[in-house]
C-alpha cells in the first residue's frame, strides 16, 4: 500500500493521537501529544476529526518520500520544511504530490511540529488510542519512534476532503510538487510560542507546606528548562523551594501539567508521558491552555510562573475550546469557497 515512506527519521518522530484515556487506574499513562493545540489544529486543517492520529516531530526533524498525492498540514514549531528548497508553509493545509521529498531543516522557533494526513495515521489502536507509548512499547507504529524504510498509510476521506483535494490538484498544476491556498491560520488563533513565556497555574494540594519565602520565589524568579527534560517531565532551574518543615505523604495521582518539587528544591513539570502517581510535594498545577506553549519550550528557555484561580482556568480552557470549534467552521467554510474558485 501506497504512503508516507521515512527516509531519514530525525531526532525524535513518533505517532500521537489525544492519548490513552481511561487506564490510569491501571497504572498506564495518558501519553499522546505534547502540543494538543498544535495537533488538533493540524487535524482541522485536512478536513480531520480531532481523534486522528498525527505525527510528532522532535527539534531535527525527517526526511519523507510521498508516494502519491497527499493532503497534509504542519502546525506548531517551525523546523524548516521545505520541498524541492521551497519552503512548506505552516498553519495551512498544503498538498504534496506523488514523488515529493518533504526535508526539515533548521529549528526556527518551538520544540516540536505536528503533521497531519488527511484521513489521519492509520495505526492499529491500542486501548483505545494509537498514541506510541515508548517506555512500555505500545501503540504507534509497533510501539517505537518512527525508523528508516517505515511507511506510513492514511485512514480514510470523507468525500468533502477528496474534493478538496480535487481541486488543489488543478491549482498545483502539473509540474508543480505542492500547492496551498493563500490563507492560513494567523497566529493570533495560536497560544503563541516564542518570547519568555508565562506560564499560568494553579496552587497545588501541598503549597501551603512551603515557606513563605520559596511561594513567593516561585511566581517571583525565572526558571529555565534544563537538557534533562523529555516527554515524561521537564527539569527546570531556579529559585530552590523549600518546605517550611518535613512533609511525610503516600504517591497520589499527578497529571499533564502537575509541578512538583524534589528534595533537591528544583521543581519538575510533569508532561505528557508522565507516571501515574508521584510522591513529591505537588507546590502548583499547570493551566491546561498553557500546557502547549511549555510543550514548545526547548532547553535553555526562560520563562516564569503566575498564579491563576481555577475558576480563571476553566474559563480559559473553555474559551480555547469554542475558538478551536470555530476554526473548524471557518476552515471548512474556506475549503469549501476555494473549490467554487
Amino acid at each position: 500500500m501506497m504512503g508516507v515512506e521515512i527516509i531519514r527519521p530525525g531526532l525524535l518522530t513518533t505517532v500521537q493521537d489525544e492519548g490513552r484515556m481511561g487506564f490510569r487506574r491501571y497504572g498506564v499513562s495518558v501519553g499522546g501529544v505534547m502540543d494538543s493545540f498544535a495537533a488538533r489544529a493540524a487535524n482541522i486543517l485536512v478536513g480531520n476529526s480531532r481523534r486522528e492520529a498525527v505525527i510528532e516531530i522532535t527539534m531535527a526533524g525527517p526526511e519523507l518520500r510521498f508516494q502519491k498525492d497527499q493532503l497534509i498540514s504542519l502546525c506548531g514549531a517551525d523546523l524548516s520544511a521545505a520541498v524541492d528548497r521551497q519552503r512548506v508553509p505552516l498553519w495551512r493545509p498544503v498538498l504534496l504530490r506523488a514523488g515529493s521529498i518533504l526535508k526539515f531543516g533548521v529549528c526556527r522557533h518551538g520544540m516540536r511540529a505536528y503533521m497531519a494526513l488527511a484521513g489521519g495515521i492509520d495505526v492499529p489502536e491500542v486501548m483505545g488510542s494509537r498514541s506510541t507509548d515508548l517506555k512500555t512499547g505500545i501503540g504507534g507504529m509497533h510501539g517505537r519512534a518512527l525508523r528508516t524504510s517505515d511507511v506510513l498509510t492514511a485512514g480514510m476521506i470523507s468525500d468533502e476532503v477528496q474534493q478538496w483535494i480535487r481541486v488543489m490538484a488543478m491549482h498545483a498544476g502539473e509540474n508543480e510538487s505542492m500547492a496551498a491556498p493563500s490563507w492560513r491560520l494567523s497566529e493570533r488563533n495560536g497560544p503563541g510560542y516564542d518570547g519568555r513565556p508565562v506560564i499560568r497555574v494553579m496552587p497545588g494540594q501541598d503549597s501551603s507546606y512551603f515557606e513563605a519565602d520559596s511561594l513567593k520565589q516561585f511566581y517571583a524568579g525565572d526558571y529555565v528548562v534544563l537538557p534533562q527534560s523529555d516527554r515524561m517531565g521537564y527539569r527546570v532551574q531556579g529559585a530552590k523551594l523549600e518546605l517550611a518543615q518535613p512533609l511525610q505523604r503516600l504517591s497520589e495521582a499527578v497529571s499533564y501539567g502537575t509541578v512538583q518539587v524534589p528534595t533537591d528544591g528544583q521543581p519538575i513539570v510533569l508532561m505528557a508521558d508522565h507516571q501515574t502517581i508521584g510522591g513529591y510535594p505537588v507546590i502548583a498545577q499547570t493551566a491546561a491552555v498553557d500546557l502547549p506553549i511549555l510543550a514548545q519550550a526547548k532547553p535553555g528557555t526562560r520563562f516564569s510562573f503566575a498564579p491563576i484561580t481555577k475558576e480563571e482556568a476553566r474559563n480559559l480552557y473553555v474559551k480555547r475550546e469554542k475558538e478551536l470549534q470555530l476554526m473548524d467552521q471557518m476552515i471548512r467554510r474556506k475549503m469549501a469557497a476555494w473549490e467554487a474558485v
